[in-house]
């Protein structure tokens, strides 16, 4: 059975939230931190600035230029990597239990002393902007999010691209980077776990001494639920001359919080979750139209999408999209058997067991209960819940939290020309280029610049 381990949760003077949970089977020590804020505090049409500020805190921070800083974390065999979110900054790091107070040393520095060095600044940036480019040329499914949600989100902070977009991007300024650092960085909103075979009197004495003194940040404003609109619409992202069409069927889905979230696990592993789902049964096993489909939810302290992805050949574009739609209703109507939670369940539990079984694991998890400030009993009492599911309450669930299909957004990635008459019984399609520099209607390309 899968049980939170004993730990310790201190608030230390500062307003810093200090986990530390020992585990001795092996000789290493793993550390997660968040800082809220994330891509929510972004300036104002400016995305990308958050993810860019992630990026530099592993080019070099205290005395140790970006050369030094991965030179000694390589050095040490340990691994160091920090990101952007919605909401906020992750930084995770692990080493060699032995390395402990170099980890702690390097993390306290990139915390109160990043280098933000203009250059690296820069260079970041530019490859930032290449890798969307590239991204359009190559694996345009990878920015299906960015276009759905700057679609169904507009106007609220989800809507925003994290990682920006070439426009945004070509205006950001290392000036912006520093402002960000200043404003957002700050004791109070950082969770800090450690897990693994920790000294743990150590652990605790070094991290207070690493935060000790560090300004409080500007209060972090809650953000508010997103207004979505629940109404058949189309964005026809043209991508001339493409062999295939990759689409997006998205709507308002549920915050973390949500209270059923074993039965809302279980529904969506069974709808498009899993290799076997209803949704892949039709788009690849049965049709052979698609290689893979998939739904999902993204769940933040409000309510994030609920999305379905797929690609297909260009021809074949409304007839998958027509399909995705008819699964949906199908699970609607139709509900799910006892027989099918048995299955999913059983699945679930699987996967769920695998995600928590090394230090790293259970400092994530650990970072994640506080961040959205849920109990131990959100993994303690998750496999007795997933018992208690049953076809009435998947039903409840279903109704609650999975779209209608003429309350959805759809967003398709392909050539207009072939395909835009196809999607026309879908709903009102607006039109805007793959090559534009933002994710949203309305752009051009000559703002955007390398």
């Amino acid at each position: 059975m899968v049980r939170v381990p004993p730990h310790e949760r201190l608030v230390l003077d500062n307003g810093a939230t200090l986990l530390l949970l020992p585990r001795r089977e092996v000789p290493l020590i793993a550390a997660q931190v968040l800082l809220r804020g994330g891509s929510a505090a972004d300036p104002p049409a400016r995305p990308g600035v958050a993810s860019l500020v992630a990026a530099l805190l592993e080019k070099g921070a205290g005395a140790r230029d970006a050369y030094a800083f991965a030179e000694t974390v390589e050095g040490a065999g340990g691994s160091f990597s920090a990101v952007a979110g919605p909401e906020a900054i992750a930084v995770r790091s692990q080493f060699l239990a032995r390395d402990q107070d170099l980890m702690l040393e390097l993390l306290g520095a990139t915390l109160r002393a990043p280098q933000l060095a203009a250059e690296e600044f820069e260079q970041l940036r530019v490859r930032q902007i290449e890798f969307i480019k590239a991204a359009k040329d190559s694996e345009p499914a990878e920015l299906l999010d960015a276009y759905g949600r700057a679609l169904l989100f507009a106007g609220h902070p989800y809507a925003q691209p994290v990682h920006g977009s070439e426009r945004s991007l070509a205006q950001v300024t290392h000036q912006d980077a520093r402002e960000y650092y200043r404003a957002q960085f700050g004791a109070e909103r950082l969770i800090v776990v450690l897990a693994g075979d920790l000294d743990m009197p150590r652990a605790e004495a070094a991290v207070r001494d690493a935060l000790a003194g560090w300004p409080r940040a500007a209060v972090q404003p809650a953000l508010p639920p997103a207004r979505t609109r629940a109404q058949r619409r189309v964005l026809l992202v043209d991508a001339p001359g493409a062999a295939q069409s990759h689409f997006w069927i998205g709507a308002a889905g549920v915050e973390r919080k949500y209270p059923r979230r074993a039965a809302l696990d279980l529904v969506n592993t069974l709808f498009g979750g899993r290799f076997t789902s209803l949704l892949n049964a039709e788009l690849r096993i049965k049709s052979g139209l698609s290689y893979g489909a998939r739904s999902s939810f993204m769940r933040g302290t409000v309510a994030g999408e609920f999305a379905i992805r797929s690609f297909v050949a260009t021809a074949s574009t409304a007839r998958a999209i027509r399909l995705a739609q008819q699964a949906l209703e199908r699970l609607h109507r139709d509900g799910v058997s006892e027989q099918m939670l048995a299955s999913a369940r059983a699945y679930t539990l699987g996967q769920y067991a695998l995600g928590l079984e090394t230090a790293a694991d259970w400092a994530g998890a650990l970072a994640d209960l506080e961040f959205f400030g849920l109990g131990v009993e959100d993994i303690d009492d998750y496999p007795a819940r997933l018992a208690e599911v049953d076809p009435t309450v998947a039903a409840a669930v279903i109704a609650e939290t999975f779209p209608r299909p003429e309350n959805s957004t759809l967003v398709v990635i392909g050539d207009a020309e072939r395909i835009g008459a196809q999607l026309a019984e879908f709903g009102p399609i607006v039109s805007m280029r793959l090559t534009d520099p933002d994710f949203v209607p309305g752009a051009t390309g000559d703002e955007a610049r390398p």
